[in-house]
């Protein structure tokens, strides 16, 4: 039996924002980013809440690079509808609350918006989508590039470096066979099992570090309470489903005997059938069926 690792939600929360944590976050995010990623520092995000009674239904941490790019790392277990809509409004806030009054537009910070989610988000059945922006033109459908002196002048060859950039992980559209190195962070977030060959970057760091059995006592209660309210979550959302599929099959058979009746009708009533006739074979009004 492998041993237990601390959920990532929870991990995120908690723990890694420790410095000595830094490891386990670049690593995933390296291999996330198919680029080298150093953590400069951990700031502040509007919802890093630490309440000991908060179900953690949303996560959030922000990380800045040595490059002083800004990464927002979001988790979300539960179903939101809007949720498209929240990525746009976090990174447009994290662009301008880090670009100071009277700066140029050109210190704006690029913002990577990361985004974990466990629930089913739009439509897709890929687990991993990535997001960026280009122009094309309507008529020559031509992409819309840097000038050599914006090249120079911003150390960019691309417009879409200027932009946000989003990722979405669908951890659940997983189907847990992990064919490279960021399969393996993904088999992690979903399964919080590290296998022994895996050798992707932060791994072995996470490894060591986010074992239950390493948690202090307190922090161990705390785990397992979060872990009981993720069940209770979960157990909610299927009996709201179960309850959900029954009632549209009652609601299903119900109108399916109503559009029977009304059929019965319809054909009665081409063929002549005086109303009270109809009405006692189908149950029908008579204005229902003088309607038909």
């Amino acid at each position: 039996m492998p041993p237990t690792h601390i959920r990532f939600d929870w991990a995120i929360k908690k723990l890694l924002r420790n410095k000595a944590n830094y490891g386990v976050l670049a690593g995933f995010l390296s291999e996330l980013l198919r680029k080298p990623i150093t953590i400069q520092s951990i700031l502040e995000g509007e919802s890093n809440q630490q309440a000991e009674d908060d179900k953690l239904n949303r996560v959030d941490i922000l990380a800045e690079n040595d490059q002083g790019e800004l990464i927002l790392i979001e988790v979300q277990n539960s179903t939101e509808q809007d949720y498209f809509h929240r990525m746009l409004y976090g990174t447009s806030r994290l662009i301008t609350d880090f670009l100071e009054k009277g700066e140029p537009y050109g210190n704006v910070k690029k913002v990577y918006s990361v985004n974990i989610v466990y629930f089913s988000l739009g439509q897709g059945y890929d687990y991993i989508y990535h997001g960026t922006l280009e122009f094309r033109g309507l008529h020559l459908e031509d992409k819309l590039g840097l000038s050599i002196n914006q090249r120079k002048l911003f150390h960019i060859q691309e417009v879409y470096e200027i932009f946000p950039e989003y990722y979405v992980i669908k951890v659940n559209n997983f189907n847990e066979v992990a064919k490279d190195t960021l399969d393996e962070w993904i088999y992690f977030l979903k399964k919080s099992q590290i296998k022994e060959e895996f050798t992707a970057q932060g791994l072995a760091e996470a490894k060591e570090n986010l074992l239950v059995d390493s948690l202090s006592e307190a922090e161990r209660a705390n785990y397992l309470r979060f872990m009981e309210n993720r069940r209770y979550e979960i157990s909610l959302i299927e009996s709201s489903r179960s309850e959900g599929r029954l009632e549209g099959l009652e609601e299903g058979m119900e109108q399916g005997k109503q559009q029977e009746k009304i059929n019965i009708a319809r054909i009665l009533k081409q063929q002549g059938t005086d109303l009270d006739t109809i009405t006692a074979a189908t149950g029908l009004t008579r204005e229902e069926i003088e309607q038909l």
